[in-house]
């Protein structure tokens, strides 16, 4: 409703071509990518999970991540969350056998950030993508688990190369004990999945499978919206 009424009154444009209206038009909504492709950064964090993108963050891709994040454009949250669905997707079982109940834990912001955006991006996304996954053949064994919190300040990380991203990524994250706690007592199958909304250098979404895998809960894999270029496996050139 912010969103609707913020172009109502200010006016607003689609992020990709510009055009006069809502914050996404349909025809640029149809370009968006419906199917996860394999990622992986280079060079790669040693022990790092399968990783799953939806596409490549550039063009439209980034310029919704941009808008959503930076400047809490909530309208773009709907179909962020399904290209992060997309991305989930080739995670999830398709076969017979025990139901598998798949957690998706968003990589968390620093307090700060979340204050001064005003909303954490990627656990909304996150959220969107659970409830895009679970109207579908998952049914309902799709949920958000928020195990995650910070421990540690981040700096900034623009311009920062691999090495020093990791750096500055290590133990800044923790399981949040009263989670973890909650989750042994669950007693079913789990699948847990870290999601974010960039893959970049792989810094970020290693440091959260640390933290996870420390605390005795196994990481399957990673799913983000989008993967910068040289990430992306089996492109075309």
């Amino acid at each position: 409703m912010r969103d609707t009424w913020l172009d109502l009154v200010h006016g607003g444009c689609c992020v990709g071509c510009g055009r006069a209206g809502r914050s996404l038009c349909r025809d640029c909504a149809a370009t968006l990518p419906a199917r996860g492709r394999p990622a992986r950064p280079t060079p790669c964090p040693a022990g790092l999970v399968a990783c799953s993108t939806a596409g490549e963050y550039d063009g439209l891709l980034r310029a919704m991540v941009l808008a959503h994040k930076e400047h809490a454009v909530l309208a773009l949250a709907a179909p962020l969350g399904g290209c992060l669905a997309a991305a989930v997707e080739p995670f999830l079982d398709a076969g017979p056998g025990a139901p598998v109940r798949t957690l998706l834990v968003p990589v968390p912001s620093p307090r700060a950030v979340v204050r001064g955006r005003g909303h954490d991006p990627v656990l909304r996304l996150a959220r969107r993508a659970a409830g895009r996954l679970r109207r579908g053949p998952a049914g309902g064994a799709v949920v958000v688990a928020p195990l995650l919190t910070t421990r540690l300040p981040v700096a900034d990380q623009a311009g920062l190369d691999s090495g020093a991203r990791r750096r500055n990524r290590e133990g800044t994250l923790a399981v949040r004990p009263r989670s973890r706690a909650a989750l042994a007592r669950a007693g079913v199958p789990v699948r847990v999945l870290v999601v974010d909304d960039v893959l970049t250098t792989g810094a970020t979404v290693r440091e959260a499978q640390r933290a996870l895998e420390v605390s005795g809960v196994p990481v399957a894999g990673v799913a983000t919206v989008a993967a910068t270029r040289r990430r992306l496996l089996g492109r075309a050139e």
